[in-house]
This record gives C-alpha cells, structure tokens and sequence, in this order.
C-alpha cells in the first residue's frame, strides 16, 4: 500500500535528519545562509558543515532531492529516504534502511509538522484533525521508537521540534496544539525513559519561521504574528540552537523546552 499524500501540503523540507556525530569544528564563517526552504534543511546543512553523515527521511523523494544536492554542496555524506512517517510499517523499512547503511544513529532530528486542519472543533473534519495530530505527534512517536535500538548502542541526541502552540490554548487549529503539546510531553516521557542509554531528549521551539512553507503569510522581519515583541525568523536562525543541543555532553541537559521566541508562552 503506497503511503497515503496529505490533502494539503506538508513541511516542504527533510521532516527527520539522522545522523552520525560530528567530526569538524562547528564554526562555518563562509556559510551561506539562505532566507528560503524550511528549518529541517538548514539543520541538515550545518550538520553537514560539522562533518555529520546524514541520512534525511521526508515524504517524497523530490523533497529530498533538493536538500540532498544543498547538503552535499555543503560538503556533507547523506542518504535519503522517502518516507512517510506517520505510517507504521513504511517507518519500519526506513530504520532498517538505516540500520544497513549507518549501524548507528547518533543525532535524531523530529521535524515533521503543519497545521492541517486550522478550523475550530464544531466546524473540523474528523480525517484531517487526526491527520494533524498523527503529523506533529505520532510521527515522532513512530521514528523515534524505530530508531532507539540504534541509537542506546552508544548514545546520543534527540532533538524535537516544538511549538509555543504546544504550550497554550486557542481557539482554532485545536489538532495543532493537541499535537505540538502531545510532542511536548513525549519529549519528557522520553528523557526519563532513555537517560540510563547515555541518550538526551529535548524540545526546541523555534517560533515563527519563514519557510517555503508560509510564503505569503510570513516574512523574515516582516509583521510579528501573536505579539509586538515577536520576530519572524529565517530558516538558519534556528540552527544555532539545534547545534547547541546536538553537542552538549551525555550529563547535559535533557526533559527540557527551549525557545527562541520573544513572548510568554
């Protein structure tokens, strides 16, 4: 059975990026940053500026035909996947994929997201507010316990991507911030479940970003949505703080949320 398509358009970017640690140093003066794509393939690429052997799963293979050619051109290893990752079975093949061609995944990256269904609860149709929740939850779910066994042979990091959603009410969009909260929770479930295996598990929040994704609604230092004190971020402004949670040491900190957003949440 093919992997069933989103009736509306997902995270145009690698939603997971595996990997193996980092062998340069971290700094990459000549990067160059870019105001387009989305927040997993600027990850992607400074992981790949690091010296990180990548492997990036996303739900088509022309998403991942880009990002692979800006990774490499980075001068990053990478694999890709074409995978969708709210599908049990299809994110099964994908760790062994992983299995077959890594033996070890250091660096996991949960990145799948969008707001499916933004309509209040009365008014939402029951297939797309499930399909939200299993994008922005369930799929991290999945990918994570599909790649544990390879990550607790020597540790490592697990990376989530949250939302200041997840930390609040609203009307509207209720399977987005059903979801994001769920991710929220999973990220301290996991942390106390895997800490003994060397493995820390933490949230990011990156607030607003202009991706590809929400061209036309955000622009980067364009009108801050939710308060005047919020800044609509680039895709590589995030990155510094994935790096920073990608290379603490194994006593670091895990269970945690960290955000890059300017308001209360």
């Amino acid at each position: 059975m093919l992997p069933r398509q989103s009736k509306t358009v997902r995270d145009r970017n690698p939603s997971r990026v595996l990997c193996r640690s980092f062998h340069r140093p971290l700094d990459a003066p000549n990067r160059t940053r870019s105001p387009t794509g989305g927040i997993g393939r600027s990850i992607a690429i400074a992981f790949a500026e690091a010296g990180a052997n990548l492997v990036l799963v996303s739900l088509t293979q022309s998403q991942l035909d880009e990002a692979a050619g800006a990774v490499r051109d980075a001068g990053g290893d990478t694999i890709t996947i074409a995978t969708d990752v709210t599908d049990r079975a299809a994110v099964s093949a994908m760790a062994d994929q992983v299995k077959q061609a890594q033996g070890r995944v250091d660096i996991l990256v949960n990145n799948a997201g969008g707001g499916i269904e933004p309509k209040s609860i009365a008014d939402s149709d029951p297939e797309l507010w499930i399909e939200d929740v299993n994008v922005n939850l369930i799929s991290a779910y999945l990918v994570t316990r599909a790649i544990l066994p390879l990550m607790k042979k020597s540790g490592g990091k697990i990376i989530n991507t949250g939302s200041g959603m997840g930390h609040s009410s609203g009307a509207g969009s209720s399977a987005y911030h059903v979801g994001k909260a769920g991710m929220w929770m999973l990220t301290r479930c996991m942390a106390d479940e895997v800490w003994e295996d060397g493995i820390t598990v933490n949230e990011l929040i990156p607030g607003p970003v202009a991706t590809d994704l929400t061209a036309g609604r955000m622009e980067v230092g364009g009108p801050p949505p939710f308060s005047p004190s919020e800044y609509v971020k680039g895709p590589d402004d995030v990155v510094p703080l994935a790096m920073w949670l990608a290379t603490q040491p194994p006593h670091g900190p895990t269970a945690q949320s960290f955000s890059l957003i300017r308001r209360a949440i």
